[in-house]
């Protein structure tokens, strides 16, 4: 065999020699890839042998070498040998790992310890055996069963920089032969192999340390630290005949060990069993007693998230034998010392609160916890190989090593050989920081050379460092929200300010950036996930307060970090007094905090928004770097921005000054878009080559501008006076008509040259674009300049165009937000900003599958296309429906695209799912409704333009994007989910839930209503399983009722499980009282510090419900709930929910909360007004969407993406003093029952159905806020200002209605219902409250109430006495009352009536009346009056109405008289929303309406 090594190698490393020296390039800056292999494979009996030529000092670890059977021409070869996998043997100090698994703790030489000039060598025997030799000597057998052919594997790995290849010799041996040498060799072990029992603890000459570099001192330290009695550590070569032996009396986990402990691998591993379901009763201890001056080490093989706490270790003077073993160690009171956390446990009780920097609580997988009892007594725990200094004194001589595998611990291994592999890469983040010259350039500045601020390498789990140290950011911000800390390289100096710019921002989470300083050396400092919750030494701004050591000193505290923007700038400093001072956009927010001591480093917790972020200082800012780094692949600094492929094109750093550019160079974004319509221009990150194509995707659009997107090239010649034009040299004008040299351009359909039109009437027209579209350009070999909508060449649109190009992209107009699509290069809006506050509109690509189609049978006016996926309405603006062929599946879209309009129509599109069979309808003119909204045969669910409707009768406003702004090219389709809901999307944006309790059975339906003429499907369905392929159980057509009913079983189970356990938590806030067995939670005293929690995660899909029990009028305010992430079985509850700021939803008064930011407002009823009784529930769906239920009603989507598991939480706060759990009816939502209706729905939905016609629903008077809404007390407050008798009003104040937003959404009011013989729609006077009128009692005998029609009359309150005392509105002169002369009226408690211009009662005698407070509720028909408040001393605004019933036929429909151009109330139609009577005796007042404001 050669001895060479093969060519291909580690990407840093370069074979020279004639291939038989391997260099590892970057020696000081990166610690490995740095691998080589044999040429062939080893022959039987060959040793591949190399000498080391070159180490150097910067890092632990060194030289690792061993076989693999992978072939080195098809290897992808990872970072290190450990890597290797697939049958690979590898020796790693002194251990054998087989596929990157330690196989073998203490084998032969310890190869970290070998010099320059030793050889080191790897042979495969013919019976499969693995040899290490070292300097010519055999270390004896290392692994067995190795395959036939393996190649030789070195790695350059840490200290190791450089190798030679100095043989592949044949070793003819025979077993015996060798098994006696072997044997010779062992029987001759050198006495000088001892233990050092010295850890040294200084650099003073006694040690034997002078001279030696800092990184050779810390090293020995650990390795003489960690050697037990196996090795003898040298920083020359090994003595030959050196050895290490195995001890016979190792140390091991003792036999006898907590209840729920499996100890496996001869007693080395002990495992917790049922860790999701116990998190104690894991106490194991070692074998025997610890020597003085012996390491005991673990390595943490296991952890689970759904606990807290964590490993605990210490030592304990109980002898295993004859110790009854407690559920915690901490539970033992005498003999025993423990680390918990960061503190020390004696007996049970802290002794130390802050024993050390790091946190057992915040230890990850792969990391070592040691603990060593010295011969003085003194007992020393170990993190990682770093000593946590004195724990305790004067131990007792008798100690065993004890570990509690509590809370998140499920697995550990003692670690025999301290200097493994896996802690030796932790422990090289350690050396970055020791050595000044890694990773980091020297600045001149003048003779003297400036030690730059830069980001320290040892950064948080899910943060790196780029641009050599001056960047940090988070690579994959959208899956994670904290992890983010790192810290500066050094310490700050006084008045030193060191001050950071935001880069990058994600708008998926709440919080970002926090910054300030601490006295941890990054060095050492076991990161936390977020600064605040280390607990010594910091002091942070977070938000716009400041904390210290976790805990809140100054609430309000300058500008709001959390509203920063990207470009923004936040620094800190501390001052020569010892104060600290933050900077927001370079201004000083003032004194933070005093006394801050010396030698503080800065540090940055990139958390929640905040993404990326680079230090600013006197030296010119490197750009932002191209892309997010691949948190997996192991990165030089320095080398960041080779890592781009060549072909990989972005958009370039530099900019128009309104745009942003983010997703890592792939999308360009103009800001301020409703505000700013230019100043975005965005180029290429390079000129594009001949025949590629520059493609983008516009992604958002908005309708405020005429003009939309202009695409551009520009010349940039490699030679003579054009380089000014180089994006780097451009001083870029705010639009690219701009630029009058070297442009070619398309706006609109012109062609552009210099600024100059020299083509008009191209093939497209760029202003005709919508949101979704894709546009690119490429330049031909033949110098032709092309674009392409779409996919699709639209020709040449100019000639002769030179070679080199840049792409620019002109944000202009309409168009705001774009992402290049071309190449490999896929569409990821996950770095997105957080100023954009409109939806983006991603285009939807349809799984590949079947196309869905329309049925045959549609509406009369329908004429399908293209195979059935195409409709359109040959005739009219009606009988447009059409069905989809087939049913949905859950899950499933269907998505149709508008392909023509015809402006001439009002009305538009609804779309929405139906439980009639398309096959069941008549193939006659009268089979369908000519309107979906008249289509009642069976259940239909649609949305018309915002409102939702079932069978035509209106459930909610304002849903969405408005169907009513559909145009040529937008795409509407509906889903129905999982969980029995059903969603609308738009542009394939998820307008959220728009009905829930959906039948199984549904088929999209679609009506090409108005002015949608024609559409097409663009989406398909899932492939289909052949029938033999399909289960018998699921989508068949055959499934029986018990099918049906075995799938929802387990929900059913599920709930009865969860009904049956749930309860309060124990942990709760201070002045809470549990009761009824853990169900009921009452506040003891004051007005807060009533937190509480459930003790069980709430499971997906089941309703949590709590009744409100006691209210006290005394306080403000009242109960929010909501649900948090963390379990809270230890947390520590502050005063008010409000103050959770990690992983927290709460919904508190009518908004949403998370992690105490504002993110939704408007939501739901005002949680203040719900009265006593009131029923409230939290619901998290499939989905992750959290849902309040209000008395049985859902309010509709509060939050996304919910974790799991999640536990509600419950503030009783203000004037709730008590709750109880509701457990009698704990439902699954989604399955059968899932919603329950009262009797006034039942007779609603009859009304609807027909079926009642005379039958009147009303909303159910018991339910009653009046005793806590506001608003009604602040209207009942004007009344009693008014000069009116009680004798007018009913004394019954159950029968005064507020519908105020929260009132109204309490009791489940729809916005219409219908009344009268025949019935007639009316409104319900939202906003408005209503104090209800004695009643007549000749009227109760006519049945006046349900016979007549309901409206509404405006009216001023100088009128209203006057119409009190005739009972109707017509007075007995026969004058309208309405429009009587107004007499300037005073009343008492000071407030006075404007004056008005109106018309002399001779003039008009009719009555104006209408169906809807929207229309009479105007000012000219309620004249506004302003009165001062007794009760709050504020002025207000009032106006007043009638509520009146009028007899049917006795008034005339008629238009609006007010002028108005746009549609007063979507029900009515414009032209008949007033009504006019002249008849007497045809009203009765039915209530007085007051509205203030």
């Amino acid at each position: 065999m050669a001895a060479e090594f093969h060519q291909r190698t580690g990407k840093l490393v370069v074979l020279l020699n004639g291939n038989r020296t391997a260099k590892r390039n970057k020696p000081t800056e990166e610690f490995n890839h740095g691998l080589a292999m044999s040429q062939e494979a080893l022959g039987d009996g060959q040793v591949f042998q190399v000498r080391i030529d070159r180490k150097v000092n910067s890092w632990s670890g060194s030289i690792e070498i061993g076989v693999t059977a992978l072939d080195p021409n098809t290897l992808d070869f990872p970072s290190s040998a450990t890597g290797l996998k697939g049958g690979s043997w590898i020796i790693s100090g002194c251990s054998v790992l087989r596929d990157g698994r330690s196989v073998l703790e203490e084998y032969g030489q310890d190869l970290d310890q070998l010099s320059e000039g030793d050889k080191v060598g790897i042979q495969r025997t013919a019976g499969g055996e693995l040899h290490l030799w070292v300097n010519g000597r055999d270390c004896g057998v290392a692994a067995s069963g190795l395959p036939p052919q393996v190649w030789g594997v070195v790695d350059l790995y840490g200290k190791c920089t450089q190798v030679t290849v100095v043989g592949c010799d044949n070793v003819f041996r025979r077993e015996e032969t060798r098994r006696a040498a072997t044997t010779e060799e062992a029987l001759n072990i050198p006495r000088s192999c001892s233990r050092p029992d010295k850890f040294p603890n200084g650099l003073e000459s006694e040690n034997g340390f002078v001279g030696m570099e800092l990184s050779d001192v810390v090293n020995n330290a650990i390795l003489t630290a960690y050697s037990g009695s196996l090795l003898n550590v040298s920083l020359g070569s090994p003595l030959d005949g050196g050895c290490s032996v195995t001890s016979n009396d190792a140390l091991l986990f003792h036999e006898k060990c907590g209840t729920l402990i499996k100890l496996s691998n001869s007693n080395k591993t002990a495992e917790r069993r049922r860790p999701l379901d116990e998190f104690n009763n894991g106490v194991v201890m070692t074998n025997r007693p610890l020597r003085d001056n012996e390491m005991f080490e673990i390595r943490i093989d296991k952890l689970v998230d759904k606990w807290s706490g964590s490993i605990e270790i210490g030592i304990t003077m109980h002898n295993p034998n004859n110790l009854d073993y407690p559920a915690t160690m901490t539970n033992l009171r005498s003999g025993t010392i423990m680390m918990s956390g960061c503190g020390i446990l004696t007996n049970g009780k802290g002794t130390r609160r802050e024993y050390c920097e790091f946190s057992l609580d915040e230890l990850q997988e792969g990391d070592h916890i040691g603990l060593m009892r010295k011969s003085s007594g003194a007992l020393h725990f170990y993190i990682n190989g770093i000593d946590q200094g004195v724990a305790a004194t004067q131990t007792l001589p008798t100690v065993y090593g004890v570990v509690d595998l509590y809370g998140m611990a499920v697995k550990v291994t003692i670690v025999h050989n301290h200097n493994h592999s896996d802690r030796l890469r932790r422990n090289n983040a350690i050396m970055r920081a020791l050595s000044p010259d890694v990773g980091r350039r020297v600045f001149d500045s003048g003779d003297a050379e400036v030690e730059r601020l830069l980001f320290h390498p040892n950064c948080g789990q899910k943060a790196a460092i780029v641009c050599d140290g001056r960047t940090a950011l988070r690579p994959h911000a959208t899956d994670d929200f904290n992890h983010g800390v790192v810290l500066s390289n050094r310490s700050l100096r006084s008045n030193e300010i060191f001050q950071v710019r935001i880069d990058k921002m994600v708008d998926k989470w709440a919080g970002s950036i926090e910054i300030g300083v601490t006295t941890h050396n990054p060095a050492y400092l076991q990161l936390p996930s977020t600064m605040t919750n280390l607990r010594s030494g910091t002091w942070m701004m977070t938000g716009n307060g400041v904390m210290h050591n976790g805990t809140t000193i100054l609430d309000e505290y300058g500008h709001n970090l959390d509203r920063l923007k990207a470009g923004d700038t936040v620094g800190v400093m501390r001052k020569e007094d010892g104060s600290l001072h933050f900077f927001v956009n370079n201004v000083d927010q003032g004194l933070a905090a005093s006394n801050v001591p010396s030698n503080v480093y800065a540090v940055v917790d990139l958390y929640g928004q905040a993404a990326q972020a680079t230090i600013i200082d006197d030296i010119d800012l490197p750009p932002l770097p191209d892309d997010s780094l691949d948190g997996n692949n192991q990165i030089s600094p320095c080398s960041l921005f080779s890592l781009t492929p060549s072909n990989d094109l972005r958009f370039h750093h530099l900019h128009g000054n309104n745009a942003v550019i983010s997703n890592g160079g792939r999308t360009a974004f103009r800001q301020n878009c409703r505000s700013e319509f230019n100043d975005a221009i965005v180029m290429s990150s390079r000129a594009l080559r001949e025949g590629e194509m520059f493609e983008i995707l516009i992604q958002k659009m908005v309708d405020r501008w005429s003009g939309s997107i202009e695409a551009v090239n520009i010349e940039t010649p490699p030679y003579l006076g054009v380089t000014a034009i180089r994006p780097e040299d451009l001083e870029f004008p705010s639009t690219m008509t701009d630029i009058d040299y070297d442009t070619w351009m398309l706006s609109g359909t012109a062609i552009m040259q210099d600024g100059n039109t020299m083509r008009n009437n191209y093939g497209c027209d760029l202003d005709s674009l919508t949101t979704g579209s894709r546009i690119g350009m490429m330049r031909s070999l033949n110098g032709d300049l092309h674009y392409y909508i779409n996919g699709v060449d639209q020709g040449v649109a100019c000639s002769g165009l030179p070679p080199e190009l840049y792409a620019v992209v002109d944000l202009y107009g309409q168009c705001v937000q774009v992402s290049i699509t071309s190449g490999s290069l896929p569409v990821d809006n996950s770095l997105s900003l957080s100023n954009v506050t409109e939806k983006s509109f991603p285009a939807h690509s349809p799984a590949p599958g079947i196309a869905h189609r329309f049925h045959a049978n549609c509406g009369k006016n329908v004429a399908l296309q293209s195979d059935g996926c195409r409709a359109v309405r040959v005739h009219g603006f009606s009988h447009g429906i059409v069905f989809s062929i087939k049913e949905l599946r859950s899950d499933e879209v269907f998505e149709v695209k508008v392909d023509e309009i015809d402006e001439q129509w009002s009305g538009s599109l609804h779309i929405g799912l139906t439980t009639l069979q398309p096959s069941d309808v008549p193939c006659t003119s009268s089979g369908l409704p000519p309107s979906l909204l008249e289509l009642r045969s069976k259940v239909s669910w649609l949305v018309s333009g915002s409102e939702i409707r079932r069978n035509g009768t209106l459930q909610k406003q304002n849903y969405g994007c408005s169907l009513e702004r559909l145009t040529v090219g937008n795409r509407v389709g509906v889903k129905r989910g999982g969980d029995d809901t059903m969603h609308v999307f738009v542009d394939g944006v998820d307008m959220g839930v728009a009905a829930a309790g959906i039948a199984k059975n549904v088929f999209a339906v679609v009506d090409l209503y108005g002015k949608v003429v024609s559409v097409s499907i663009v989406s398909s369905s899932a492939l289909e399983e052949t029938e033999s392929m399909k289960p018998p159980s699921m989508s068949s057509d055959s499934c029986s009722e018990e099918e049906e009913e075995e799938e929802l079983a387990p929900c059913e189970n599920e709930a009865s499980v969860f009904m049956a356990t749930i309860e309060f938590m124990e942990n709760h806030g201070r002045n809470i009282l549990l009761s009824n067995e853990g169900h009921t939670a009452t506040r003891v005293a004051s007005y807060n510090q009533g937190v509480v929690a459930s003790a069980q995660p709430l499971p997906r899909q089941l309703l949590f419900k709590i009744q409100i029990d006691r209210l006290n009028s005394q306080w403000t305010s009242s109960l929010s709930l909501g649900v948090i992430g963390n379990c809270p079985e230890r947390f520590n509850f502050p005063g008010t929910a409000s103050s959770i700021k990690r992983s927290a939803w709460l919904i508190q008064r009518d908004s949403v909360f998370h992690n105490s930011l504002k993110i939704c407002d408007n939501y739901g009823p005002n949680l203040d007004t719900c009265p006593e009784g009131t029923v409230l529930g939290l619901l998290v769906d499939n989905a992750h969407a959290l849902h309040l239920f209000v008395n049985g009603m859902d309010q509709g989507v509060a939050a996304q993406d919910i974790p799991n598991p999640c536990f509600v939480v419950i503030d009783l706060y203000g004037q709730c003093e008590q709750v109880t759990i509701v457990t009698n009816d704990v439902m699954a939502i989604g399955g059968d029952g899932g919603h329950l209706r009262c009797q006034g729905d039942l007779e609603k939905a009859d009304v609807v159905d027909g079926i009642k016609e005379n039958l009147c629903w009303t909303p159910p008077p018991e339910v009653n806020p009046m005793k806590t809404c506001e608003y009604q007390a602040l209207c009942a407050r004007f009344k009693e200002l008014l000069p009116l008798p009680d004798g007018y009003f009913n004394e019954e104040l159950k029968c005064n209605l507020c519908y105020c937003e929260s009132c109204h959404k309490l009791r489940g009011d729809e916005a219409y219902y219908k009344r009268g013989d025949p019935p007639k729609d009316y409104a319900l006077p939202f906003g408005w409250c209503r104090f209800a009128l004695r009643l007549n009692p000749r009227c109760e005998v006519a049945n006046v109430y349900k016979k007549w029609h309901t409206a509404y009359h405006g009216t001023s309150v100088g009128a209203l006495r006057r119409a009190l005392d005739h009972g109707e509105l017509v007075s007995a002169g026969g004058a309208s009352i309405f429009c009587s002369k107004q007499a300037k009226v005073e009343l008492q408690n000071g407030y006075n009536e404007p004056e008005e211009n109106s018309v002399q009662e001779k003039d008009i005698v009719k009555v104006n009346l209408s169906p809807t407070m929207r229309y009479v509720g105007l000012d000219r028909f309620c004249p506004k009056i302003q009165f001062k408040d007794l009760k709050s001393q504020r002025h207000h605004q009032a106006q007043v109405a009638f509520q009146v019933c009028v007899r049917p036929g006795s008034y005339k429909v008629g238009p609006q008289s007010v002028g108005a151009s746009e549609s007063i109330d979507p029900r009515f139609s414009n032209n008949e929303i007033e009504w006019v009577t002249k008849e007497r005796a045809s009203t009765v007042l039915y209530g007085l309406l007051i509205r203030v404001e």
